[in-house]
C-alpha cells in the first residue's frame, strides 16, 4: 500500500465517522468517501500541509452537500425518517459502550432539526472538538459565524437533548427487560418500564408496515405492543441483542429474516423513546450473520 493510501486508510474511521453523522446514512458515508479518496488521489500532495484537515474539509463539505439533497428528497418521504443504522455484535465488555451518545439513533435524528451547515459547524465543534479558527477555515466562513451557527445549533438542541446519562449495564437490563415485557404484552411490566410521556417513532418508508407519525405516551404504546403481539402470533418471531449505533439494541426476526432495528433512549429506568428501523433499504446493509446470535426472546413461548 503506498503512502496516500496509507494516509487516507488511517484517517477513514473518524472521515466516516463524520460523515455518517452529517447524513445520518451508512450509504451516504461511504459515498462521501468514496468521493473524498478519488481526490485525494489525484490532489498535489505537496500544497497539503495537513492531510487529516485537508481530508476533514473534503468530507464535510461533500457532507453538506449530500444533505442539502437528501433534505429535499424526504419531504416527498412516506412517514417518519430514521437513520440507518449501524449493527455490530454485541460488544464485551459493556465498558466498550462509553461516550457513544452521540451516534445513537435518537441523537441523529436530533440532528435533523439543524440546518447542513449549523450540523456540520455543531459536530466539528462539539463532537470532534476542533477549535473555531480550524472550523472557519473548513467551511469557509469567519470566526464569528462559525460562533453563531454553533449557538444556533445548541439551541435548536437544548430543548429534546437528552438529560440523563446510565451506565451501560442499566442500559443492558433495561432493554432486556422490555424486549421481554413487550414480546409477551405483559401490559402491567410495560407500563412500569416506559415514562408516561414516552414516544414510539418507525421508519419503513413507504414499503412495510410502519406507524406514519410517532405515538405518544406510556397507556398508547402499552396497547400498540398489545396489537403487534396478536399480529406476530402465529410467525416464529424473536429478538436479539446487538449493538446499534454504539449502544445495546434490539433485531427483530421474522422467519429467520431482518425484520427491524430498534433502540431505545431512557433515564436508566424508564424509557422515554424507541425508535424504530424497518425500511428494507436500511437494514440491506446488516451483516446476515447476526441473526446466528441467538434469540433473546421468542414471542411465541
Amino acid at each position: 500500500m503506498n503512502a496516500p493510501a496509507l494516509s487516507f486508510t488511517a484517517l477513514r474511521p473518524r472521515l466516516f465517522a463524520m460523515a455518517y453523522r452529517m447524513t445520518g446514512m451508512r450509504a451516504d458515508a461511504e459515498d462521501i468517501l468514496q468521493d473524498a479518496w478519488l481526490r485525494w488521489h489525484e490532489a498535489d500532495r505537496t500544497r497539503i500541509e495537513i492531510p487529516e484537515a485537508w481530508l476533514t474539509t473534503v468530507v464535510t463539505r461533500l457532507a453538506i452537500d449530500r444533505l442539502r439533497e437528501a433534505k429535499r428528497r424526504r419531504a416527498d418521504y412516506i412517514g417518519q425518517w430514521l437513520p440507518e443504522p449501524l449493527v455490530e455484535a454485541a460488544p464485551e465488555p459493556l465498558q466498550q459502550l462509553e461516550h457513544v451518545g452521540e451516534l445513537s439513533l435518537a441523537f441523529l435524528t436530533l440532528l435533523e432539526k439543524l440546518s447542513p451547515w449549523e450540523r456540520a459547524a455543531f459536530l466539528l465543534r462539539e463532537s470532534f472538538e476542533l477549535d473555531y479558527a480550524e472550523i472557519a477555515a473548513m467551511l469557509g466562513k469567519s470566526q464569528a459565524a462559525i460562533r453563531q451557527l454553533v449557538h444556533r445549533a445548541k439551541a435548536r438542541l437544548q430543548d429534546d437533548s437528552p438529560r440523563f446519562e446510565a451506565t451501560p449495564e442499566a442500559h443492558l437490563d433495561l432493554l432486556q427487560r422490555f424486549a421481554r415485557a413487550s414480546s409477551r404484552g405483559d401490559q402491567a411490566a410495560l407500563m412500569a418500564l416506559l415514562d408516561e410521556n414516552a414516544i414510539y417513532s418507525s421508519d419503513g418508508g413507504g414499503k412495510v408496515m410502519a406507524t406514519l407519525r410517532p405515538l405518544y405516551g406510556a397507556k398508547r404504546l402499552v396497547l400498540f405492543y398489545a396489537c403487534l403481539v396478536r399480529l406476530y402470533a402465529e410467525k416464529p418471531v424473536y429478538y436479539a441483542i446487538a449493538t446499534v449505533n454504539g449502544e445495546p439494541g434490539l433485531l427483530r426476526y421474522n422467519y429467520g429474516q431482518l425484520d427491524c432495528v430498534m433502540s431505545v433512549s431512557h433515564d436508566g429506568e424508564r424509557i422515554h423513546a424507541i425508535h424504530v428501523v424497518r425500511n428494507p433499504d436500511k437494514l440491506a446493509r446488516i451483516d446476515p450473520a447476526l441473526s446466528q446470535l441467538g434469540p433473546l426472546v421468542r414471542l411465541v413461548e
